[in-house]
């Protein structure tokens, strides 16, 4: 009895101690559950998709961390003159060889099929290393920082490559392919805003810190991307796309054989058509939409690098009215990210709208405020270029991803990915180059960046409204 009552008394304790642990335990498991039950919506937790979005959201929180650490030696830290200089040495050391190995890095993921959970965990585990390997120069920014930025640079690049080439085999039922990267792009979008100011208050704390914190982000991700389903790993029905063009320019579908074309029958080697050799395929084979989309997506990456260098430097040295050049800086950076979220937000909703519409559209909306600003140069025209921006690159991104689900057959459709998403991220790499060398000038900044928009426009809106006018001339997709 009196065991019974002793029992009985330590009752109230243990439940007041579970009440306690539950109410400091509920915020974290109910935001984990909150989160789990956004990114597993509409079949994508039975897909796969969800664990890829949850992926993305990490891989951009620990890309910001090395962003932060990396503009606060190489940029906060120093005069403008100076850091102008450490920023084209940072070009120079890490964007030139990039530009080098960027073509590189679509065709020889594309030779891993059965890999691809392997190379983005191998993508996260590297930058973890590297990130580690930075926390001591970060703080002096010596030369030895910037070949591991190239590292840190060329893995991020390649988990974005295969990434790409993974969202078409986890598509839950009745999606499409410009949903799901809405979903993928937003979820990265929205932890990169989360992860931004804890970087900023660890790097407070030490220059090393955020860098820290990346190592252990990425160590996650590199977890995480194994729980991927396996059948990201498969490359059933998939051959390797290239481009190039025919002679003749014919928007003809081929391949490169896979491992069971050209068998013998009856011990003669056959062809994919009856005596003819099979030749090399291309992105342009499958009509011109998706070279025409390329075109005017290159120049929407162009102006995005270009905005980022150049924008920088001129806000720090010529604040906006009446502002600091952080806040200035804030400003620009806080319309450009709400920009790219509206637009993946209306690139879901504008799914089945004609893709050639909307990429033509967006990039003559994107040249009109550009011309704007550079006429009426402002505060407001800015921070109106730099929403805008953000805004018209992400939904002429998804655009195109959509014109690629339905005019490139699957089997190279992953492929296809890989080769489209290297040639903008070098697109890029080239419109930041512009950005550094420019001289401090804004209405000769914003006509560059005018230029910029006007070569694409030149090269890709009467393509694309013609092809829209003739409808897609391989509609595979629904």
């Amino acid at each position: 009895m009196a065991s019974a009552r002793s029992h009985d008394g330590s009752g109230p304790l243990r439940r007041t101690g579970r009440t306690i642990g539950h109410a400091l335990h509920a915020p974290f498991t109910g935001t984990a559950k909150g989160i789990r039950k956004a990114t597993h919506a509409h079949g994508a937790g039975e897909s796969g998709l969800g664990k890829l979005i949850e992926l993305h959201a990490v891989n951009g929180a620990g890309d910001v961390m090395i962003t932060v650490a990396l503009a606060s030696t190489v940029f906060f830290s120093v005069p403008t003159d100076e850091a102008r200089g450490r920023v084209a040495l940072y070009l120079a050391v890490t964007m030139a060889p990039f530009t080098l190995l960027a073509p590189v890095i679509g065709p020889l993921l594309d030779r891993l099929p059965h890999g691809r959970r392997a190379a983005m965990a191998g993508a996260m585990l590297a930058r973890a290393l590297l990130a580690l390997t930075m926390s001591s120069a970060v703080a002096t920014g010596g030369l030895e920082l910037y070949p591991a930025a190239l590292g840190v640079l060329v893995s991020s690049k390649a988990y974005g490559v295969v990434r790409s080439a993974v969202v078409p085999r986890l598509l839950p039922p009745g999606f499409s392919l410009v949903k799901a990267n809405s979903r993928v792009t937003l979820a990265g979008l929205l932890a990169t805003g989360v992860a931004a100011p804890i970087g900023a208050g660890l790097q407070t704390v030490g220059s090393g810190w955020p860098l820290y914190g990346a190592c252990v982000i990425f160590i996650g991700g590199t977890v995480l991307a194994f729980t991927l389903p396996r059948k990201v790993d498969s490359a059933k029905g998939e051959r390797r796309a290239r481009l190039v063009e025919h002679h003749g320019h014919q928007p003809s579908v081929l391949a490169k054989p896979s491992k069971t074309d050209g068998k013998r029958t009856n011990g003669k080697k056959t062809t994919t058509r009856s005596g003819e050799r099979e030749k090399r395929p291309g992105l342009r084979t499958v009509g011109p939409s998706v070279l025409h989309g390329l075109q005017a997506n290159a120049a929407h990456r162009a102006l995005s690098g270009f905005l980022i260098f150049f924008l920088a430097f001129l806000l720090r040295e010529q604040p906006l009215a009446g502002q600091s050049a952080a806040v200035s800086l804030g400003i620009v950076g806080v319309a450009a990210g709400v920009g790219n979220a509206l637009g993946t937000a209306m690139g879901s909703w504008l799914r089945t709208r004609g893709p050639e519409v909307i990429i033509a559209a967006v990039l003559g909306l994107a040249l009109g405020v550009a011309v704007l600003a550079a006429v009426f140069f402002s505060t407001l025209m800015v921070a109106a270029l730099s929403a805008m921006a953000g805004f018209t690159q992400a939904l002429s991104k998804l655009s195109l991803d959509a014109m690629i689900q339905r005019d490139v057959p699957e089997e190279v459709r992953t492929s296809a990915f890989a080769r489209s998403e290297t040639l903008l991220q070098m697109s890029w790499v080239v419109g930041g180059g512009i950005g550094i060398s420019l001289p401090l000038n804004g209405v000769l900044g914003m006509s560059v960046a005018s230029g910029i928009l006007a070569v694409g426009a030149a090269a890709s809106v009467r393509g694309l409204l013609s092809t829209a006018r003739r409808g897609s001339p391989h509609p595979r997709v629904a």
